[in-house]
């Protein structure tokens, strides 16, 4: 298979998902371009009643299946109330780092099914005006979308059809750059989405089939904390592709694919994770082995839910997590060819 090669599609696909809007609840528009790209490739597809997205693909042995799975929710926030001013106060979706969102334009879906573009701003949020503009806390006490269009009260605003429930859609800003990075909000976990859908297109170009039956799932709650509570029962292994983390006391980079041998839910497999070192060792692929801290997956989920299969996760590089992500090609085609070794595709 061509990792290197896959670099325009992989690039191109994140940038498809990146730009489909989906905070947890919200995530229609990235499982529908998710799953045209897979149907595009020749695969079939299917949803979940929960709303995942599940791309089974067949073995050259049909006596075990094994699963791949990716989060293609995304972080968000959802209108609190409306200010008597016309601004929308907000709550989190997931755990966006809310420092980070200041100044950030985002976008505002009704219930019924209209939309509007906003800014994401602090209460104090002109240095000419507000002595505090500088120091006051950006949280959501103290945050609040700006609507783009002409409102001056809650009555405003209410006609427009915003109220409280509806989501607010942070902008991210993607950008693939000359050197191979990819910048963007939301590279956790839409990048590794893109690595099991460019997967797919290698093994369609080299007429591949992974050794063991395969079922790839995108989960769609991931970042609220209950994404995999439904995965197939008949599962063998489960191998979580999501981010790696990058930063103090962890030795990964964005140019690698790291293997997270615990995270603070607990550790992976003994023996699955020992094999997917051992599989990068005898392959020359860039790896590394770290310990999340502040980390949960869905494969913790899963084996909460009464999941009987053991459970790995791997996943590129990446900085920044939960606020100006970025990561390297690098890190994806190690990501993609440590899956590819690990499913035995011939």
């Amino acid at each position: 298979m061509d990792f290197r090669g896959c670099q325009p599609f992989l690039m191109e696909t994140a940038q498809k998902l990146l730009t489909a809007d989906s905070p947890s609840g919200f995530t229609v528009r990235a499982v529908d371009a998710a799953g045209d790209i897979a149907r595009a490739l020749g695969y079939e597809v299917r949803r979940t009643n929960k709303g995942n997205l599940v791309i089974p693909v067949p073995g050259r042995d049909h006596s075990v299946k094994v699963g791949l799975a990716a989060h293609i929710d995304t972080l968000g926030l959802m209108v609190r109330s409306v200010t008597a001013e016309g601004m929308l106060m907000v709550t989190r979706v997931g755990g966006p780092i809310l420092p980070t969102l200041d100044g950030e334009y985002c976008k505002i879906y009704t219930r019924d099914g209209r939309s509007y573009t906003g800014t994401i701003l602090s209460l104090s949020p002109a240095a000419h005006v507000f002595d505090d503009a500088a120091t006051r806390p950006r949280d959501e006490a103290n945050m609040a979308v700006r609507i783009d269009e002409k409102v001056r009260s809650r009555a405003d605003v209410e006609a427009l059809g915003i109220s409280a429930g509806d989501f607010v859609c942070i902008d991210p800003k993607t950008v693939v750059t000359a050197s191979g990075f990819l910048k963007s909000r939301f590279i956790d976990d839409k990048g590794s989405a893109a690595c099991l859908l460019t997967l797919l297109k290698l093994l369609r170009d080299a007429g591949a089939r992974p050794l063991y039956d395969t079922e790839i799932t995108f989960t769609v709650y991931e970042e609220v904390g209950h994404g995999g509570a439904t995965f197939s029962p008949d599962l063998s292994e489960l191998l979580i592709v999501d981010m790696g983390c990058v930063g103090s006391d962890l030795s990964c980079t964005e140019y690698q694919v790291s293997i997270c041998a615990k995270d603070n839910m607990g550790p992976y497999d003994y023996e699955m994770t020992t094999r997917l070192i051992r599989l990068a060792k005898e392959h020359g692929v860039d790896y590394a082995v770290d310990i999340y801290p502040h980390y949960s997956s869905d494969a913790a989920v899963a084996l909460k839910a009464g999941g009987d299969f053991r459970c790995a996760l791997i996943g590129p590089g990446v900085h920044a997590s939960h606020g100006m992500e970025r990561t390297h090609f690098d890190g994806m085609a190690a990501t993609l060819q440590l899956i590819a070794l690990y499913l035995d595709c011939q």
